[in-house]
């Protein structure tokens, strides 16, 4: 599942992940709320509480995105109550909020006209992270994929602060869209 976030960054051991957590949310609306919650929870048991804006934007937005598009529109929802999942990973320098949701479409930053009260998800999601992209979700181990397709992950990094190690200066490609 990580293996897109490698493309362009500096190398990390996969064991070197300080922190993993994800829950799955119930397709409706209030689902936000609970995402966003579980993300102040989560970045508080990290020592992050001080990223909970900027995350909890982003995870908004992410997850507010799967709910309104990745679901069949014509399917009660509550059939879908396990289709879209929040994960939050750690590393020493950087922070990924990833949302994996039933559709193979990709995300599109759409035009959203100055009275649009919707319309500009991805480009606060662009904003606010420092960098994000989407993959088609990978089948686990020994799993076939599923009648309706696989789905995708859409992501966002965060950079924190590296207290192990000097600054180092990342290249300004580095954090490039690899979609």
């Amino acid at each position: 599942m990580l293996e897109p976030l490698r493309q362009g960054l500096p190398p990390i051991d996969p064991s070197a992940v300080a922190g993993s957590a994800s829950c799955t949310l119930p397709a409706r609306y209030e689902a936000v709320g609970g995402a966003r919650k579980f993300t102040r929870t989560t970045l508080t048991s990290w020592d992050l509480g001080d990223r909970f804006d900027d995350v909890a934007l982003v995870v908004s937005e992410l997850v507010t995105n799967a709910l309104r598009h990745a679901l069949p529109a014509d399917a009660p929802r509550e059939r879908h109550d396990c289709a879209v999942r929040l994960h939050l990973m750690r590393w020493t320098s950087r922070l990924v909020c990833a949302v994996r949701d039933p559709s193979e479409e990709s995300p599109v930053a759409g035009e959203a006209p100055d009275s649009a009260e919707s319309g500009r998800g991805l480009f606060l999601v662009e904003s606010f992270s420092d960098g994000w992209g989407w993959y088609p979700s990978p089948v686990p181990a020994g799993d076939t994929p599923p009648e309706g397709g696989l789905g995708k992950v859409v992501w966002a990094l965060f950079r924190l602060p590296d207290h192990t190690a000097a600054e180092r200066p990342v290249p300004a490609d580095a954090y490039a869209d690899h979609a």
